[in-house]
């Protein structure tokens, strides 16, 4: 986990959506950092995994563009939003003093991050609802949504996001040059079957 004392932190930024219905509760913005020290079997993103690639974008730039989006908040994914913690901090607080809800995914367990270092307090303070725990390739989970496995805990760090569910959704969105681009969450077989033949990028938990 990456600590930083700048004041406008850089994030490395993978994919930003500026709408999307596939990632987290309501309509949100959702931000996939480039880097993963985690790398769990079978994940959605190894591509994510390297520190290599991705856009450095400041946390200014980054909060300046979710509360334009016109969404009910942010969801940070990866990659590993706590390898990252100092800039998605300073995103989170930002975005928080806008009015907008912070739902964050993690890799690590709760237990472990709450014995972090003062960027991970920062962002812990910052999230209103954190998916916490490694992703499991052998307990997927297919009854709540936007989580990868069993595992995984859902953790209310504030009420504002306590109420709310939604299904499970898969996002699919097709350029005019005709990349096709998913988010969201489907098991293994139905992505297959449907991505069958299509240059697709997958950017997901």
């Amino acid at each position: 986990m990456a600590a930083s004392s700048t004041s406008d932190p850089i994030v490395r930024v993978a994919r930003f959506v500026d709408r999307t219905i596939a990632e987290g509760p309501g309509e949100r913005s959702a931000i996939w950092v480039q880097g993963c020290s985690i790398r769990c079997p079978g994940c959605f993103n190894p591509h994510l995994f390297t520190t290599r690639g991705g856009t450095p974008t400041s946390a200014t730039d980054l909060i300046a563009r979710v509360v334009a989006a016109g969404t009910s908040g942010v969801t940070l994914l990866g990659g590993e939003p706590f390898d990252q913690a100092a800039g998605l901090a300073a995103v989170a607080s930002g975005v928080r003093r806008a009015g907008l809800t912070v739902m964050t995914f993690t890799g690590y367990a709760y237990p472990y991050l709450q014995g972090g270092d003062r960027d991970v307090a920062a962002l812990l303070e910052a999230t209103d609802l954190l998916v916490a725990g490694p992703f499991e390739q052998d307990r997927l989970d297919h009854d709540r949504p936007w989580a990868g496995s069993t595992n995984q805990e859902f953790v209310h760090l504030t009420d504002r996001l306590r109420d709310v569910t939604g299904p499970d959704r898969l996002e699919v969105t097709v350029t005019t040059s005709g990349d096709v681009a998913l988010n969201g969450w489907a098991d293994p077989e139905t992505l297959d079957a449907l991505l069958d033949g299509l240059p697709v990028r997958r950017p997901r938990r």
